[in-house]
């Protein structure tokens, strides 16, 4: 097992402030469509799925985006913003598209107890939420202080 002695594994709060910084701009993306197709009346619907666009705006498009960024650059606009980046929890390299679909996946099943899957991410050891876990993937950063060394079981000593 190797230590990566200048990376930390990325916590809860700071991975707040990048899922804030996506939010915005996924907002940015979708909402002015959606006020388009729907006008005001979508902001006054009580259901779950307004109608087909709504569907495809709200869930296709930003799941997309995400895993698009996310297997191209590793990270997203928040997470960039932190210094963060998504690898593999073994080997520390990059995951692979399945790992980052589940991990995606595994952001609803995070939502599961009032986001206890989110929550996980604070009591961690390796700051993992239940979606890191599901798709075996971490979260890190460049180290900027003292902090818990990550570690990837699967890499060879040197």
């Amino acid at each position: 097992m190797k230590q990566e002695a200048d990376l930390e594994y990325t916590g809860f709060w700071l991975r707040v402030w990048a899922s804030l910084i996506d939010t915005v701009i996924l907002l940015l993306i979708t909402i002015p469509p959606l006020f388009a197709i729907y006008g005001r009346a979508y902001w006054d619907y009580e259901g779950f799925i307004y109608g087909p666009a709504d569907f495809v705006i709200s869930y296709v498009i930003p799941a997309i985006l995400v895993i698009v960024l996310w297997c191209k650059l590793g990270s997203t606009p928040g997470k960039m913003a932190i210094g963060a980046t998504i690898v593999d929890a073994r080997t520390g390299g990059k995951p692979t598209v399945t790992q980052f679909i589940i991990r995606y996946v595994g952001y609803y099943v995070s939502i599961i107890g009032l986001f206890l899957g989110y929550i996980w991410v604070g009591f961690d050891a390796r700051k993992q939420g239940w979606h890191d876990k599901l798709a075996g993937t971490v979260v890190v950063r460049r180290k900027p202080g003292a902090s818990t060394p990550v570690s990837f079981e699967g890499m060879p000593s040197t």
